[in-house]
């Protein structure tokens, strides 16, 4: 059975995360700081490797990254 994971890619959200950021004004930090007052501790290198695709990402992050960054997990997961 074929691996539905691209070694190289370990998350399919980055990129929907990185627009969603920049079009909420935030920098990478300042999303890292929203994502802790939530009790979900990313730094913002973590948040540079999401968006690149070389970081996993779970579910409490994605649903707390939708919450900060007022999206739907539909349009993260391009899906809208």
């Amino acid at each position: 059975m074929k691996r539905i994971v691209d070694i190289n890619q370990f998350n399919i959200t980055g990129t929907k995360i990185k627009s969603a950021r920049i079009s909420a004004g935030l920098s990478q930090q300042q999303l890292s700081n929203k994502l802790e007052l939530m009790a979900v501790y990313i730094c913002r290198g973590s948040i540079s490797r999401i968006e690149n695709g070389e970081r996993t990402v779970t579910d409490i992050e994605l649903d707390a990254i939708s919450k900060t960054l007022n999206v739907s997990l539909n349009y993260l997961f391009g899906r809208e």
